[in-house]
């Protein structure tokens, strides 16, 4: 079986379109994993569940389920192996070049990553009383100075 793609005028017509590895004629860039749902196996599961109790009253009326859940049947190990495969499919720039887009994508110090996850800043949300935030407004002023310091802008958002 030929690998990649046509490359040489004449070359795609001459040969049929299985001759080719995957769909698009690039190796490693077509990734067939399949659906979740196609990969079950009825009974299976990857976890043990107690046995419900039916010493409950019965509170949901007309609401309660009548069939299955739906679920895939699949062990523990099944289910992460399939989510690995599909993160791999993700882009990631530290697996390759990415010569175009946001130079934020581009540039993410793993420094400066880790100190944004510090519980001081990762915790504080939005609407908490500035009062208790007053750490974070602080150094985030100051990191505002500096900027202006060596931009030369007279400020910084």
């Amino acid at each position: 079986m030929r690998q990649g793609r046509p490359t040489r005028p004449g070359d795609a017509e001459a040969l049929p379109a299985d001759e080719f590895e995957t769909f698009s004629g690039h190796r490693g860039l077509q990734h067939e994993e399949p659906l979740i749902f196609e990969q079950d196996a009825a009974g299976r599961s990857g976890v043990d569940l107690p046995e419900p109790r039916t010493d409950l009253p019965d509170r949901l009326g007309t609401l309660k389920r009548r069939g299955a859940v739906g679920l895939p049947g699949l062990s523990e190990p099944q289910v992460v192996r399939h989510f690995v495969r599909l993160s791999q499919m993700n882009y990631a720039i530290d697996a390759g070049l990415y010569p175009l887009g946001s130079c934020t994508m581009k540039h993410n110090p793993r420094l400066n990553e880790k100190m944004a996850r510090l519980p001081g800043f990762a915790d504080i949300h939005p609407l908490q009383p500035q009062a208790s935030v007053q750490g974070a407004l602080e150094l985030m002023a100051e990191v505002g100075r500096w900027l202006c310091a060596l931009t030369g802008m007279p400020a910084v958002a």
